[in-house]
């Protein structure tokens, strides 16, 4: 073993798995932050890729998704907090914020001093650039649409008010990130699909006979 001093960083991310969401909410499906922060990198990239091709935007969807990893980084020592209780007051909100920037910054503390600066501004919220952090607010908002519509597919009714909810916060974000009507009509309905519907669409959709071409990797490596 070496005698080096370890960082505690990468324990920050091991835990996020721990971390329950919508704790005070009946669920059929459990979801942890873990889960919850690479589905919003992923469609926080889409996002990115939507805006850059159809809106004239000019993202790096790379820097999207990497900012959208880490938004949530707090609640391994926070945990995730109800919107209600976190929002009943501004005094409490306020406060609340203060806490997530301490827990961002002891994050960022934990890595050696030559790499924090590669790292501060996609842990800590207040610095992360105001044009991604509406992106990945976006992604997120639309990420927690998505699985509260898969908790009323399967008849959770815990969810009905949620999904209301966020219907609304989709209409107004999508006059500030364009992007997401895009991907509201086409994607979000598909979401939701079962495997046999998810194959059907899949081959509707293809354009090639289903034959591997010479660049097909036949090695069977992962």
């Amino acid at each position: 073993m070496s005698n080096t001093k370890q960082s505690t960083f990468m324990a920050w991310f091991t835990r996020m798995p721990l971390i329950k969401r919508w704790a005070l909410m009946h669920s059929v499906k459990t979801e942890n932050v873990a889960e919850h922060s690479y589905q919003v990198a992923v469609i926080a990239h889409l996002l990115a890729i939507i805006s850059n091709q159809y809106y004239g935007s000019c993202y790096s969807p790379e820097m999207a998704a990497s900012i959208a990893l880490f938004h949530d980084i707090s609640e391994t020592k926070l945990q995730d907090l109800n919107a209600r209780t976190k929002y009943q007051t501004m005094e409490f909100a306020k406060q609340f914020k203060k806490l997530e920037h301490l827990a961002e910054r002891e994050c960022l503390n934990t890595l050696p001093q030559d790499l924090k600066s590669h790292y501060r501004n996609l842990i800590v919220q207040r610095e992360v650039n105001p044009v991604y952090k509406t992106l990945v607010k976006a992604a997120d908002t639309l990420a927690a649409y998505m699985k509260a519509k898969d908790e009323l597919n399967n008849n959770n009714r815990e969810f009905t008010h949620v999904v209301q909810t966020f219907e609304e916060k989709i209409r107004k974000m999508a006059l500030v990130v364009p992007a997401v009507n895009y991907f509201m009509e086409h994607f979000a309905e598909c979401c939701d699909c079962t495997i046999d519907e998810l194959s059907g669409i899949d081959a509707e959709n293809t354009n090639d006979d289903g034959d591997f071409d010479e660049e097909d990797d036949l090695s069977g490596d992962d």
